[in-house]
């Protein structure tokens, strides 16, 4: 798993078929985990609080002092980009964590979910440190989705 990928849990991307997220209209949000529990496309009903087997919001790093909890993602968009065939691509802008004296040296993952549903089932992650060594005490730090563009997930037909 390289730095900076973006992983799909098998439970949110089959919650995407049951109607659970609606990526044209749901609210999506991105948290910051240590390594206290990591990810896998396995991990059972994942999500951010209570709502599944697996909660993620009870690893989340520090917050204040630069981060002061999961970020909401902004410029979203379900469109087919392109043609012949064109890809269904759900983007968001860029997120970035400001620089802070006081902030977080433990981050690992960024767990991607759906704040409108009532459960906050979590879609997928993106992988920021294996080590869980990202630190915002002496820079920003920046999610830059698929390394290039705002593109957070692709579904290419065949």
């Amino acid at each position: 798993m390289a730095t900076g990928d973006v992983h799909w849990f098998a439970a949110g991307l089959l919650q995407l078929g049951t109607k659970v997220h609606d990526l044209t209209s749901d609210t999506f949000k991105v948290g910051v985990v240590t390594t206290a529990t990591v990810p896998t496309r396995d991990t059972a009903v994942p999500a951010w609080g209570a709502g599944g087997s697996t909660n993620f919001s009870s690893n989340q790093v520090g917050t204040g002092g630069g981060y002061t909890g999961p970020i909401t993602l902004t410029s979203v968009t379900w469109t087919i980009v392109g043609s012949g065939p064109g890809v269904p691509t759900f983007r968001a802008a860029d997120v970035v964590i400001p620089q802070n004296a006081s902030g977080f040296s433990n981050g690992a993952y960024g767990i991607i979910y759906n704040d409108t549903d009532a459960n906050k089932r979590a879609l997928g992650y993106v992988e920021l440190s294996s080590t869980g060594s990202l630190s915002i005490v002496s820079g920003a730090q920046t999610i830059d989705w698929q390394g290039a563009g705002t593109d957070v997930l692709r579904i290419t037909p065949s």
